[in-house]
């Protein structure tokens, strides 16, 4: 695994990214103590199949679902 400190890891983002889609992990350290991992994201087994989640639960709508949300909630959307 490769390890970059944080300066080059800003200064030289696209080439670590190019090491990291080759399937290799890259660790970013700070004072040489790691504190991140950047790893490929595996590849997509294709399209979305329709129904694939067809008999892992149930979604039920109650209907306290249709109901305003409450003051405190909705205050938090406007920060």
């Amino acid at each position: 695994m490769h390890t970059v400190n944080i300066h080059e890891a800003k200064t030289h983002l696209s080439a670590i990214l190019k090491r990291v889609e080759s399937g290799e992990d890259v660790l970013i350290a700070r004072a040489g103590k790691p504190i991140a991992r950047v790893s490929p994201i595996p590849a997509s087994s294709g399209k979305r199949q329709p129904g694939s989640a067809k008999g892992k639960g149930k979604i039920i709508m109650t209907q306290a679902f249709m109901e305003p949300l409450p003051e405190n909630i909705l205050k938090e959307f406007e920060k």
